[in-house]
Protein backbone atom coordinates (compact mmCIF):
# COMPACT_ATOMS: atom_id res chain seq x y z
CA UNK A 1 0.00 0.00 0.00
CA UNK A 2 2.77 2.28 1.28
CA UNK A 3 5.07 1.57 -1.90
CA UNK A 4 1.60 2.19 -4.24
CA UNK A 5 1.09 5.78 -2.88
CA UNK A 6 4.49 6.76 -3.20
CA UNK A 7 4.83 5.82 -6.51
CA UNK A 8 1.73 7.53 -7.86
CA UNK A 9 2.96 10.66 -6.03
CA UNK A 10 6.12 10.18 -8.39
CA UNK A 11 3.57 9.78 -11.17
CA UNK A 12 1.94 12.69 -10.52
CA UNK A 13 5.03 14.58 -9.40
CA UNK A 14 6.55 14.33 -13.24
CA UNK A 15 3.80 15.82 -14.36
CA UNK A 16 2.52 18.66 -12.19
CA UNK A 17 0.84 21.10 -14.73
CA UNK A 18 -0.92 18.40 -16.66
CA UNK A 19 -3.38 15.93 -16.12
CA UNK A 20 -2.70 12.03 -16.21
CA UNK A 21 -5.91 9.80 -16.74
CA UNK A 22 -7.14 6.81 -14.49
CA UNK A 23 -6.84 4.55 -17.13
CA UNK A 24 -2.65 5.57 -17.27
CA UNK A 25 -2.49 5.20 -13.74
CA UNK A 26 -3.98 2.30 -13.42
CA UNK A 27 -1.81 0.29 -16.22
CA UNK A 28 1.60 1.90 -15.02
CA UNK A 29 0.56 1.06 -10.95
CA UNK A 30 -1.26 -2.19 -12.10
CA UNK A 31 -4.48 -1.19 -9.97
CA UNK A 32 -7.64 -0.96 -10.89
CA UNK A 33 -9.41 2.71 -11.81
CA UNK A 34 -11.31 2.30 -8.39
CA UNK A 35 -8.39 1.86 -6.55
CA UNK A 36 -6.64 4.54 -7.66
CA UNK A 37 -10.05 6.89 -6.67
CA UNK A 38 -9.47 5.25 -3.02
CA UNK A 39 -5.64 6.33 -2.81
CA UNK A 40 -6.86 10.43 -4.09
CA UNK A 41 -9.50 10.03 -1.30
CA UNK A 42 -6.50 8.68 0.96
CA UNK A 43 -4.20 11.75 -0.57
CA UNK A 44 -6.89 14.40 0.02
CA UNK A 45 -7.30 13.06 3.83
CA UNK A 46 -3.85 13.94 4.70
CA UNK A 47 -3.85 17.66 3.17
CA UNK A 48 -3.31 17.01 -0.42
CA UNK A 49 -5.80 19.08 -3.11
CA UNK A 50 -6.19 17.31 -6.18
CA UNK A 51 -8.32 18.37 -8.94
CA UNK A 52 -10.22 15.30 -11.03
CA UNK A 53 -11.91 16.09 -14.32
CA UNK A 54 -13.74 13.63 -16.77
CA UNK A 55 -12.27 12.35 -19.95
CA UNK A 56 -8.93 14.35 -18.50
CA UNK A 57 -7.79 12.97 -14.96
CA UNK A 58 -6.13 13.59 -12.44
CA UNK A 59 -3.54 16.16 -11.07
CA UNK A 60 -2.53 17.61 -7.44
CA UNK A 61 -2.96 21.53 -7.39
CA UNK A 62 -1.27 21.81 -3.64
CA UNK A 63 0.53 19.88 -1.20
CA UNK A 64 0.02 19.95 2.47
CA UNK A 65 1.55 22.05 5.21
CA UNK A 66 2.18 19.65 7.84
CA UNK A 67 4.80 17.12 7.98
CA UNK A 68 3.65 13.64 6.77
CA UNK A 69 5.62 10.87 4.69
CA UNK A 70 3.48 11.59 1.57
CA UNK A 71 4.41 15.56 1.51
CA UNK A 72 7.84 15.13 2.33
CA UNK A 73 8.27 12.90 -0.47
CA UNK A 74 6.37 15.09 -2.73
CA UNK A 75 8.98 16.84 -5.29
CA UNK A 76 11.84 15.29 -3.77
CA UNK A 77 14.45 14.61 -6.64
CA UNK A 78 17.34 12.92 -4.69
CA UNK A 79 18.51 9.67 -6.07
CA UNK A 80 18.84 7.91 -3.38
CA UNK A 81 18.50 10.11 -0.16
CA UNK A 82 15.06 9.99 1.44
CA UNK A 83 13.87 7.63 -1.33
CA UNK A 84 13.15 5.32 1.91
CA UNK A 85 11.54 7.45 4.46
CA UNK A 86 9.67 7.22 7.26
CA UNK A 87 7.45 9.97 9.47
CA UNK A 88 7.35 9.91 13.21
CA UNK A 89 4.93 12.42 14.58
CA UNK A 90 6.41 12.15 18.28
CA UNK A 91 9.66 9.90 18.92
CA UNK A 92 12.38 9.64 21.85
CA UNK A 93 15.24 10.83 19.23
CA UNK A 94 15.36 9.88 15.55
CA UNK A 95 19.02 8.43 15.97
CA UNK A 96 17.90 6.09 18.32
CA UNK A 97 15.10 5.07 15.55
CA UNK A 98 17.55 5.30 12.53
CA UNK A 99 20.20 2.80 14.71
CA UNK A 100 17.87 0.29 15.07
CA UNK A 101 16.59 0.41 11.26
CA UNK A 102 20.25 0.59 10.47
CA UNK A 103 20.15 -2.75 12.27
CA UNK A 104 17.70 -3.90 10.54
CA UNK A 105 19.21 -3.57 7.14
CA UNK A 106 17.71 -0.36 6.00
CA UNK A 107 19.47 1.09 2.71
CA UNK A 108 21.65 3.66 2.33
CA UNK A 109 19.93 6.87 2.43
CA UNK A 110 16.72 6.24 4.62
CA UNK A 111 15.45 9.29 6.61
CA UNK A 112 13.57 9.04 9.84
CA UNK A 113 12.05 11.83 10.42
CA UNK A 114 10.04 13.43 13.43
CA UNK A 115 7.53 16.25 14.22
CA UNK A 116 8.53 16.21 17.46
CA UNK A 117 11.36 14.84 19.66
CA UNK A 118 11.06 14.11 23.63
CA UNK A 119 14.34 13.06 24.19
CA UNK A 120 16.18 14.54 21.14
CA UNK A 121 20.02 14.97 21.99
CA UNK A 122 23.24 16.71 19.83
CA UNK A 123 27.08 16.22 20.42
CA UNK A 124 28.34 14.96 24.14
CA UNK A 125 24.92 13.42 24.45
CA UNK A 126 23.65 17.14 25.29
CA UNK A 127 19.70 17.90 25.17
CA UNK A 128 18.37 19.53 21.98
CA UNK A 129 14.85 20.88 22.06
CA UNK A 130 12.66 19.48 19.69
CA UNK A 131 9.23 21.37 19.80
CA UNK A 132 6.45 19.69 17.76
CA UNK A 133 6.02 21.12 14.23
CA UNK A 134 8.38 24.10 14.50
CA UNK A 135 11.48 22.48 13.29
CA UNK A 136 13.03 19.94 10.95
CA UNK A 137 14.85 16.85 13.20
CA UNK A 138 15.73 14.25 11.12
CA UNK A 139 18.62 11.33 10.98
CA UNK A 140 19.92 9.18 7.79
CA UNK A 141 21.17 5.72 7.23
CA UNK A 142 24.14 6.21 5.58
CA UNK A 143 26.39 3.15 4.48
CA UNK A 144 29.70 4.89 2.93
CA UNK A 145 31.17 1.73 1.60
CA UNK A 146 33.97 3.93 0.01
CA UNK A 147 35.32 5.36 3.27
CA UNK A 148 37.11 4.12 6.15
CA UNK A 149 36.18 4.96 10.00
CA UNK A 150 39.03 7.37 10.15
CA UNK A 151 36.92 8.98 7.19
CA UNK A 152 33.52 8.92 9.67
CA UNK A 153 34.30 12.51 11.13
CA UNK A 154 34.43 14.40 7.57
CA UNK A 155 30.97 13.76 6.86
CA UNK A 156 29.71 16.31 10.06
CA UNK A 157 31.40 18.65 7.95
CA UNK A 158 30.54 17.63 4.76
CA UNK A 159 26.65 18.38 5.73
CA UNK A 160 27.73 21.38 7.37
CA UNK A 161 28.66 22.03 3.97
CA UNK A 162 25.96 21.21 1.88
CA UNK A 163 23.31 23.11 4.43
CA UNK A 164 25.30 26.00 4.89
CA UNK A 165 25.18 26.39 1.17
CA UNK A 166 21.80 26.39 0.88
CA UNK A 167 21.32 28.89 3.34
CA UNK A 168 23.96 30.87 1.71
CA UNK A 169 21.38 30.66 -1.28
CA UNK A 170 18.15 31.41 1.21
CA UNK A 171 20.56 34.75 1.52
CA UNK A 172 20.92 34.19 5.33
CA UNK A 173 24.60 34.67 6.70
CA UNK A 174 25.27 31.46 7.60
CA UNK A 175 28.48 30.39 9.45
CA UNK A 176 29.88 26.88 10.18
CA UNK A 177 30.98 26.50 13.76
CA UNK A 178 33.72 23.84 14.36
CA UNK A 179 32.75 20.81 14.75
CA UNK A 180 28.77 20.72 13.75
CA UNK A 181 26.83 23.82 14.25
CA UNK A 182 25.60 26.21 12.54
CA UNK A 183 25.38 30.18 13.23
CA UNK A 184 23.61 33.15 12.28
CA UNK A 185 25.47 35.51 14.11
CA UNK A 186 26.97 34.63 17.41
CA UNK A 187 23.22 32.71 17.62
CA UNK A 188 23.09 28.60 16.87
CA UNK A 189 20.24 27.25 14.90
CA UNK A 190 21.05 24.29 13.56
CA UNK A 191 23.29 21.53 15.02
CA UNK A 192 24.48 18.30 13.08
CA UNK A 193 25.60 14.77 14.41
CA UNK A 194 27.09 11.73 13.20
CA UNK A 195 27.50 8.17 15.27
CA UNK A 196 29.26 5.08 13.67
CA UNK A 197 28.92 1.26 13.72
CA UNK A 198 32.02 -0.18 12.49
CA UNK A 199 34.35 -2.92 12.83
CA UNK A 200 37.99 -2.61 12.52
CA UNK A 201 38.60 -0.77 9.00
CA UNK A 202 35.48 -1.65 8.01
CA UNK A 203 31.87 0.94 8.13
CA UNK A 204 28.98 -1.05 9.32
CA UNK A 205 26.66 2.06 9.06
CA UNK A 206 26.51 5.70 9.94
CA UNK A 207 23.29 7.77 11.20
CA UNK A 208 23.97 11.43 10.59
CA UNK A 209 21.62 13.44 12.63
CA UNK A 210 20.08 17.10 11.95
CA UNK A 211 17.93 19.31 14.00
CA UNK A 212 17.23 22.76 12.75
CA UNK A 213 15.03 25.57 14.49
CA UNK A 214 12.87 26.84 11.67
CA UNK A 215 9.83 28.48 12.97
CA UNK A 216 10.21 29.13 16.48
CA UNK A 217 9.76 32.68 18.06
CA UNK A 218 11.84 33.50 21.14
CA UNK A 219 9.14 32.13 23.32
CA UNK A 220 9.16 28.61 22.06
CA UNK A 221 12.91 28.86 23.42
CA UNK A 222 13.45 27.39 26.48
CA UNK A 223 14.52 30.37 28.87
CA UNK A 224 18.13 28.92 29.40
CA UNK A 225 18.75 29.29 25.14
CA UNK A 226 16.51 32.19 24.54
CA UNK A 227 19.76 34.19 24.31
CA UNK A 228 22.02 31.92 22.23
CA UNK A 229 19.39 30.02 19.75
CA UNK A 230 17.82 31.50 16.97
CA UNK A 231 15.56 29.96 14.48
CA UNK A 232 15.04 30.80 10.28
CA UNK A 233 11.70 32.68 11.55
CA UNK A 234 13.16 35.25 13.59
CA UNK A 235 15.78 36.08 11.11
CA UNK A 236 13.58 36.23 7.74
CA UNK A 237 10.79 37.52 9.40
CA UNK A 238 8.69 35.14 7.93
CA UNK A 239 7.70 30.95 8.43
CA UNK A 240 8.97 28.94 6.37
CA UNK A 241 7.83 26.00 4.59
CA UNK A 242 8.79 22.39 6.08
CA UNK A 243 8.54 20.45 3.84
CA UNK A 244 9.92 22.31 0.90
CA UNK A 245 13.11 23.46 3.03
CA UNK A 246 13.68 19.35 3.89
CA UNK A 247 13.59 18.30 0.05
CA UNK A 248 16.35 21.09 -0.45
CA UNK A 249 18.30 20.13 2.48
CA UNK A 250 18.52 16.43 1.08
CA UNK A 251 18.68 17.74 -2.57
CA UNK A 252 22.31 19.65 -1.30
CA UNK A 253 23.35 16.89 0.98
CA UNK A 254 23.31 14.46 -1.82
CA UNK A 255 25.17 16.81 -4.07
CA UNK A 256 28.17 17.39 -1.86
CA UNK A 257 28.14 13.83 -0.44
CA UNK A 258 28.66 12.99 -3.66
CA UNK A 259 30.97 15.38 -4.31
CA UNK A 260 32.89 14.06 -1.73
CA UNK A 261 33.07 10.58 -2.02
CA UNK A 262 34.25 10.79 -6.00
CA UNK A 263 36.16 13.89 -5.12
CA UNK A 264 37.43 13.32 -2.00
CA UNK A 265 37.41 15.88 1.31
CA UNK A 266 39.92 18.68 -0.28
CA UNK A 267 36.86 20.48 -2.47
CA UNK A 268 34.70 20.26 0.70
CA UNK A 269 37.56 21.74 3.00
CA UNK A 270 37.79 24.69 0.96
CA UNK A 271 34.37 25.47 0.77
CA UNK A 272 34.08 24.73 4.85
CA UNK A 273 37.32 27.30 5.07
CA UNK A 274 35.14 29.60 3.27
CA UNK A 275 32.09 29.84 5.77
CA UNK A 276 33.65 29.00 8.83
CA UNK A 277 32.63 30.79 12.29
CA UNK A 278 35.23 33.40 13.40
CA UNK A 279 37.95 32.40 11.10
CA UNK A 280 41.02 34.25 11.32
CA UNK A 281 39.75 35.01 14.96
CA UNK A 282 41.65 34.87 17.95
CA UNK A 283 39.89 32.35 20.19
CA UNK A 284 40.40 30.84 23.76
CA UNK A 285 41.31 26.76 23.87
CA UNK A 286 41.61 24.70 26.87
CA UNK A 287 43.78 21.72 27.18
CA UNK A 288 46.30 21.01 30.07
CA UNK A 289 46.39 25.33 30.16
CA UNK A 290 44.35 27.75 28.72
CA UNK A 291 45.79 29.59 25.88
CA UNK A 292 44.85 31.74 23.45
CA UNK A 293 45.23 31.07 19.36
CA UNK A 294 44.13 32.16 15.83
CA UNK A 295 41.56 29.56 14.17
CA UNK A 296 43.51 29.01 10.51
CA UNK A 297 41.16 26.70 9.15
CA UNK A 298 40.82 22.59 9.36
CA UNK A 299 43.09 19.55 9.03
CA UNK A 300 42.09 17.12 6.10
CA UNK A 301 40.66 14.62 8.70
CA UNK A 302 38.53 17.10 9.65
CA UNK A 303 40.33 18.23 13.02
CA UNK A 304 40.77 22.03 14.33
CA UNK A 305 44.14 23.99 12.89
CA UNK A 306 44.75 27.29 15.10
CA UNK A 307 48.45 29.35 15.77
CA UNK A 308 49.64 30.14 18.62
CA UNK A 309 50.88 34.00 19.88
CA UNK A 310 54.16 33.14 18.57
CA UNK A 311 53.08 31.71 15.27
CA UNK A 312 53.41 27.59 15.85
CA UNK A 313 50.56 25.78 14.17
CA UNK A 314 48.39 23.07 16.09
CA UNK A 315 46.20 20.79 15.12
CA UNK A 316 43.10 20.41 17.68
CA UNK A 317 41.01 17.43 17.89
CA UNK A 318 39.16 17.35 21.88
CA UNK A 319 40.51 20.93 22.83
CA UNK A 320 37.85 22.91 24.70
CA UNK A 321 37.04 26.14 22.38
CA UNK A 322 36.23 29.13 24.22
CA UNK A 323 34.80 30.85 21.07
CA UNK A 324 33.53 33.99 22.61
Amino acid sequence: MEGTRKRLIQLLYHQPDQYISGQELSEQLNISRSAIWKHMKELEKSGYQIEAITNKGYRIVNVPDHLSEESLRWGLQTEWYGQELTYLKTVSSTQYRAHDMAREGYPHGTVVMAGEQTAGKGRMKRYWDSRADLGLWFSVILRPTELTPKDATQLTLVAAVAYAKLFERMAIPVAIKWPNDLYIGDRKFAGILTEMQAEQDQIDYIVLGTGINVNHDRNDFHDDVQHEAISLKQYRNESVQLNDLFRQLANHFELEYNRFISEGFAAIKQDWERLAYKIGEWLTIRTQEEWSAKLIGIHEDGALIVEDVIGNQHILYSAEVIWR
